[in-house]
């Protein structure tokens, strides 16, 4: 567990606040797949997301975070992100330890809970095609759109400045770009 509680989404709302950062924020049913939000995700325009919390076999952490109907070809990630070897899903408990929620929840917004800059955060490029982005604020039971600018922004201020790769097809049309 982390030596300090994991952030809130009040928490990451009072940081965004802090950080002049505007969002919106839509409050849902939970769902844990790209499939169960569709209905929800179809009135929320933007890009949605879907996150991977990865390790490869030196226990190198990552965070993807693509467009959420993206195929992400898992088999030749490593070699396009700089992991020593093939990636496999990380548990539930790194998942807390490092990230601070639960299975449903990651999110790019998550990363604030990785003090100790365990995690490598990793941008689809093709999600970066869509503006605004929506993320999940913590919690798989609210939609947070924010501008791409800003997402970018929040990153890089909370230490994760990302690494943008070309790592899949994506297979929606892009929002406004």
């Amino acid at each position: 567990m982390p030596a300090t509680p994991p952030a809130t989404p009040k928490d990451l709302f009072d940081l965004l606040d802090r950080l002049a950062i505007a969002v919106v924020t839509h409050e849902h049913e939970a769902f844990y797949t790209v499939e169960d939000g569709r209905e929800v995700k179809d009135r929320i325009p933007g890009g949605h997301t879907k996150n991977l919390f990865v390790k490869d076999k030196k226990d190198n952490y990552f965070l993807i975070v693509a467009e959420g109907d993206a195929r992400i070809p898992m088999n030749a990630v490593h070699t396009l992100i700089g992991a020593r070897s093939r990636l496999s899903f990380a548990n539930a408990e790194r998942l807390m330890e490092f990230l601070g929620v639960e299975p449903g929840s990651v999110t790019a917004f998550s990363v604030m809970n990785d003090t100790d800059n365990r995690v490598k955060v990793v941008i689809d490029e093709s999600l970066l095609e869509h503006d605004p982005i929506n993320c999940h604020p913590l919690t798989n039971t609210m939609t947070t759109t924010i501008s791409r600018e800003n997402l970018l922004q929040f990153l890089d201020h909370v230490g994760h400045a990302p690494l943008v790769v070309a790592l899949s097809e994506s297979q929606a049309p892009a929002d406004g770009a």
